[in-house]
């Protein structure tokens, strides 16, 4: 994924971090995996001091381990963090895509559909890596025009420490997402920000519950509802 905010101005360690989670994030370094400063430091053609700054930031954005005396590893799936993570995300994106509706231009929704056009082509070439980066930059295309930049970065914040590498390989889960990508688009172009709102909450509930049931293979009940534990 690279559509992160951008880096200017990023320190070495910015750039470090934003690599690594990348990595992560689309299944290059698997969950588990363990990391050596050493290593990466010649790989990325720095020095440790960066790369051990850099993992500081991803330990404290739940996607790496440190474990005394066994070094560092990429963080396996934290069930409890991730369904927080989720609630959150439905609760925020849902908002920003209500004031996103009051903002949209039919230019913003032409360059939607020809995103959703473009994750297409890359499901047809079996890139996983490449859907999910256009997936970013589909929903973020949105975000961005809530007409409240905080708060599109509080929208980053939880979209970095999402487990998104556990659902890069499951096609029907992407055949159906691009069915709830278009179904926002229609809803955005309807302008009712309660429809998109709805489209926007179906589509994250049924991504997380495609992700939980790969990630323990096992079914799950929604963790958002009031009356849920």
């Amino acid at each position: 994924m690279t559509t992160r905010a951008g880096t200017g101005g990023a320190t070495k360690k910015d750039k470090i971090a934003a690599e690594l989670r990348r990595r992560i994030l689309t299944g290059q370094l698997p969950r588990g995996e363990r990391l050596r400063q050493d290593q990466l430091a010649r790989e990325l053609s720095t020095s440790i001091t960066p790369v051990r700054e850099a993992m500081r930031v991803l330990e404290a954005e739940g996607l790496l381990v440190s474990e005394s005396h066994k070094g560092v590893r990429v963080a396996g799936l934290d069930l409890e963090r991730t369904k927080g993570t989720y609630i959150v995300r439905r609760l925020v994106e849902s908002y920003a895509m209500r004031r996103a509706t009051l903002r949209f231009s039919r230019l913003d929704l032409a360059q939607a559909r020809g995103l959703i056009e473009q994750m297409q082509q890359a499901l047809d070439a079996a890139d996983p890596a490449r859907y999910q980066e256009l997936n970013e930059r589909f929903h973020f295309h949105f975000y961005e025009r809530c007409g409240v930049p905080s708060l599109c970065d509080e929208i980053r914040a939880t979209w970095q420490s999402f487990p998104w590498d556990l659902s890069l390989e499951s096609l029907e889960r992407s055949a159906a997402s691009q069915a709830e990508h278009t179904a926002i688009v229609d809803a955005m172009a309807v302008g009712d920000p309660d429809l998109v709102a709805q489209a926007t909450e179906q589509h994250i509930a049924h991504g997380f519950a495609s992700l939980i049931e790969r990630a323990t293979g096992t079914r799950r009940p929604d963790p958002f509802p009031l009356e849920a534990d």
